[in-house]
């Protein structure tokens, strides 16, 4: 089978050893492709698989000889899905591969604001501390977790996996569900939307970008806080309306925002969020460790094989 991937690099960038996706078919892979791009990449392809690349319903009606939709990823919201369905084209996403890596990320943002540990690397290196006259030194006091009341808006994987972490920390962690019976977890109170947002020290992101989270984090929700609150986000941008954040951090109505993801990637030079001096971005790499790509590039190919085989996984569109 031809299977075409549109944007193979961020899966890639040539440290992955891609000969058991190799295997399964005559494999083209791009390493990235823009949207004018598609209909021709993707002209011969019987499987295709996107990370980011949107697939709408006006490239579907051009493609007569795709049956398989793979996105590289756990989001599937690049694919039309109900237009995929409409043609008995099944999607399927991988999900859970970047679970330890997003955990992980969600911790070195809050460890290194807390400690300012890169701030006092680059001084050690261009000789600052060496003309300090005490033997230690530091700007600002610094926090010890086990004072702060962790906060987990979402307990999906990643986010119980977060919170399990927080707990491990000796933080106090509360955490907002809308399946509580279900999310139930040990060392976690959860509480109503309310009590997160005036209680937690530290809040962090879990949820999926929906009708129903879209700008969830906002003026109003902003405003519930805790003036010295951190907020990070490692799930999509598009839950924070980043209009309204940038002008909550320039007024100090929270303390500070540690952000992997914005609603446009790569953001705009202009974009109010970059160079405000509380505001510390990373580019959407939280999920991006070698071992979280190593299980995706597995998830794909496993959903690859299902196809092949007549015994389909993780399809999200109902086929």
């Amino acid at each position: 089978m031809k299977i075409v991937f549109l944007d193979g690099y961020t899966l890639s960038p040539g440290d992955l050893d891609l000969s058991s996706l190799e295997a399964l078919g005559e494999v083209v892979l791009y390493d990235r492709t823009t949207s004018s791009l598609v209909i021709d990449r993707a002209k011969e392809a019987e499987i295709l698989i996107t990370n980011k690349v949107k697939i709408t319903e006006e490239h579907l009606a051009q493609l007569p000889q795709l049956q398989y939709i793979v996105v590289a990823a756990t989001g599937y919201d690049v694919v039309d899905i109900q237009a995929a369905a409409a043609r008995q084209i099944p999607v399927s996403n991988v999900s859970g591969y970047s679970t330890t890596s997003v955990s992980q990320h969600v911790f070195a943002m809050l460890l290194g604001y807390l400690n300012r540990t890169q701030d006092y690397y680059k001084e050690s290196r261009s000789a600052i501390w060496s003309e300090k006259l005490d033997f230690s030194y530091w700007h600002q006091p610094i926090e010890e977790l086990t004072d702060l009341t962790f906060g987990v808006l979402g307990l999906g994987t990643i986010g119980k996996k977060v919170a399990a972490i927080s707990s491990a920390f000796g933080m106090k962690t509360i955490a907002y569900s809308r399946q509580p019976e279900r999310d139930a977890m040990p060392n976690v109170t959860l509480v109503s939307m309310d009590e997160l947002l005036a209680q937690s020290d530290v809040l962090s992101c879990h949820v999926p970008l929906n009708a129903s989270t879209q700008d969830i984090i906002n003026k109003q929700t902003l405003g519930m806080m805790k003036s010295s609150a951190i907020l990070i986000n490692t799930a999509r941008g598009g839950i924070i309306k980043e209009v309204e954040l940038a002008e909550a951090l320039k007024h100090n109505v929270i303390k500070a925002a540690l952000l992997d993801v914005l609603s446009q990637e790569p953001p705009p030079a202009d974009h109010p969020l970059i160079g405000l001096d509380n505001c510390f971005i990373t580019p959407h790499q939280a999920w991006a460790s070698r071992a979280a790509r190593r299980r995706l590039l597995q998830g794909i190919v496993q959903n690859i094989k299902g196809f092949q085989t007549k015994q389909m996984q993780n399809v999200v569109n109902g086929l």
